[in-house]
């Protein structure tokens, strides 16, 4: 339906008062309540089904078909005169307050995609032509999104977080993607630490939800946080105990001296051949002339030692 047409109504159809249907006034009082999103580039599966279910539920759904079209403006009278239709005049007001009441719902970036349009099917598959497109580019790219989705830095609920919200605006784009598709991106995402519970979960018979995998990979961060707390514990207590030990080596080395000088004293040695390990009496050359004990400083050592074999031999 064309603008003129609405404007010959407006000028003589409606000199007739007509009565807005109840269902009307209903779709026209809460269309911001029961729709409260606005329509942008991102949203329209969601906004289009929210529209769809209200004005289908209230008898209005004919209005958006593209073949909508308005029944005769006049009625052919049998003498031959014309009549105005009072169908063609409720069928206008229907459309044009149908009209208002969806472009109340866009976006002031969509509005002047339709704000040249008359008729609610005009603005309904505009819009559907428009955005549609769009919105498949949209769904392509979360999909490839969410196949290149990495935890790095993140903490794991952040992560899960993150892949959520791709998954709830693939959702809201119309599309749907599988729980399998969903868990083995989720898997890939995953740092190296997390490949023990990457391989259980995959060798696992069953089929695993969302719901239970989020859960593990939680309790698997966890668990990882604690082992790395204690080999950080294990690794500072060594590391603690190596440098008490050292200090400990250092401080018995200054007195152990004294100790090795004693024990050294106690060793005895011969006054014949002067070696250590044994006393004059036991020195296989004792009796051996020819042997002649070593010279020292001190003059009686030598005189001790005979006397010390003559000891011997008087023993024996």
């Amino acid at each position: 339906m064309d603008a003129s047409s609405v404007e010959d109504i407006s000028a003589s159809a409606f000199e007739e008062s007509v009565a807005i249907p109840a269902a009307l006034k209903f779709v026209i009082s809460n269309i911001k309540i029961i729709v409260p999103i606005q329509l942008s580039s991102e949203n329209y599966p969601m906004w289009r089904s929210q529209v769809l279910k209200l004005l289908t539920a209230n008898g209005f759904s004919s209005f958006l078909l593209p073949s909508a079209s308005p029944p005769a403006s006049h009625n052919l009278l049998s003498d031959g005169s014309k009549e105005s239709n009072p169908k063609y005049q409720e069928w206008v007001l229907v459309d044009q307050n149908l009209a208002a009441a969806l472009c109340s719902t866009l976006t002031p970036a969509i509005l002047p995609y339709v704000i040249h349009l008359v008729s609610a099917s005009d603005i309904w598959n505009t819009l559907e032509r428009r955005l549609q497109s769009s919105n498949r580019s949209r769904v392509i790219q979360l999909k490839n999104e969410l196949h290149n989705v990495q935890m790095k830095s993140q903490n794991m609920m952040q992560y899960l977080q993150q892949i959520k919200s791709i998954v709830d605006n693939i959702a809201s784009a119309g599309s749907t993607i599988d729980q399998e598709d969903v868990l083995l991106y989720t898997l890939n995402g995953l740092p190296p630490s997390y490949n023990a519970l990457k391989t259980t979960i995959r060798a696992m018979p069953m089929s695993m939800d969302l719901d239970q995998l989020y859960s593990l990979l939680l309790s698997e961060e966890i668990n990882l946080q604690s082992e790395a707390l204690r080999q950080t514990q294990l690794s500072d207590s060594s590391t603690a105990l190596f440098s008490n030990r050292g200090r400990g080596k250092r401080g018995r080395a200054k007195t152990s001296a004294p100790f090795a000088r004693s024990s050294s004293s106690n060793i005895p040695q011969c006054q014949i051949c002067n070696k250590k390990g044994h006393l004059a009496h036991n020195c296989w050359h004792r009796l051996n002339i020819s042997v002649n004990p070593p010279e020292t400083n001190n003059t009686n050592s030598t005189s001790r030692a005979m006397v010390a074999a003559t000891e011997s031999d008087n023993h024996d």
